[in-house]
């Protein structure tokens, strides 16, 4: 059965009914040229081929914030991109911009990660002589390495979305936006950071670090008090507070809509943001598993700086190759290696391995 063009003419055809500032997908490039689908935009495309990645299947095993917890109901880092996928697609659609472009940059924006979390990420920044950054691998990772080192070729508008995603401690509304981000590429940077902040109160509860009485009372009371309540103050909110990006009120000669917040949330999200990392993220840190876990990602690069011959031949024989290895790794199968090369080193996190 032949499949005439139309089909992806009709989809990109729906995307010119979208707000005038939406990113449309008949305007995007590739670095190399790909012959378009019959039946899908490019931005359909490049979701396609992130969720096919042997990068996002490993997200299923790498931590979100605590390490090898007890129970199957804590956070991964998969569950946690699912999350904002979902709640970026929400705002995405509620305010007329492109749902595809998002869904795609959401679902890449963590496949960077390294093993044990924040952690991990920290530890082999210390370690490498030119850091580290789970962005700028998440885009290493789409360019360079799957596909057997010939990436994944996704649209610039994909790829830049998915480089600037993260966000500094503090008031990250606050600062200047990176050159050239689009409307949908602050819905995945804003959606990350709703989505984390909330299931990550839900785990601290589950694991005993905190009790939802803690929660700071001025913030509670601008955002509510169960999970699901949260997020909806919150996305809605953004909407609400976002609405010159539909376009339905006119388009503006001048500076061009941002995806915000109210400054009533806004200042509520910031105080519970700080109280999760006065509380909850630093003090991981410290735990008998963050320590594990740092001297787990010390370990192995000192190992394979020791024996690059041993790094699988798919990561190269370049400076970053020690880099690659380890961060694709998930937590489990750190804490085994590291177990075979030092035994007892991972005493800590000894549950995990068991």
């Amino acid at each position: 059965m032949n499949i005439p063009e139309s089909v992806r003419n009709r989809l990109e055809a729906r995307e010119e009914t979208l707000s005038p500032y939406a990113s449309r997908s008949r305007n995007s490039t590739r670095e190399r040229h790909d012959e378009p689908s019959l039946i899908r935009t490019e931005f359909q495309r490049d979701r396609d081929r992130i969720i096919h990645t042997k990068a996002f299947r490993r997200l299923k095993h790498k931590t979100q914030v605590f390490i090898a917890p007890l129970g199957d109901h804590f956070v991964t880092r998969l569950t946690h991109t699912l999350e904002v996928s979902q709640i970026g697609r929400t705002i995405a659609r509620a305010l007329n911009l492109n749902e595809d472009l998002t869904e795609a940059m959401t679902l890449g924006h963590d496949l960077g990660h390294t093993p044990f979390g924040h952690i991990g990420e920290d530890e082999l920044a210390k370690l490498h002589p030119d850091g580290f950054r789970h962005a700028q691998q998440s885009l290493r990772i789409i360019e360079h390495l799957e596909k057997d080192g010939l990436g994944l070729n996704l649209t610039g508008e994909v790829r830049h979305g998915i480089a600037n995603h993260s966000k500094p401690k503090g008031d990250f509304l606050g600062i200047t936006l990176p050159e050239g981000l689009s409307l949908e590429g602050q819905i995945c940077r804003i959606a990350d950071a709703v989505a984390y902040l909330n299931h990550d109160i839900g785990d601290a509860v589950r694991a005993g670090v905190l009790q939802e009485t803690s929660l700071p009372a001025a913030a509670v009371r601008v955002l509510g008090t169960r999970h699901s309540q949260r997020i909806d103050t919150m996305v809605t909110d953004i909407v609400a507070t976002s609405w010159a990006a539909t376009g339905e009120d006119g388009v503006s000669s001048g500076e061009r809509p941002v995806i915000t917040m109210s400054p009533r949330v806004r200042d509520a999200v910031m105080a519970m943001r700080d109280f999760m990392f006065e509380r909850v993220y630093m003090p991981e840190d410290t735990t008998e598993e963050g320590r594990t876990a740092r001297a787990i990602i010390r370990l192995l690069y000192r190992y394979f700086e020791d024996n690059p011959g041993l790094i699988p031949a798919e990561y190269g024989t370049h400076d970053r190759a020690i880099v690659d290895h380890i961060a694709s790794m998930t937590d489990l199968y750190a804490l085994r290696l590291a177990e075979q090369i030092q035994p007892g080193i991972a005493k800590g996190l000894s549950r995990a391995i068991a």
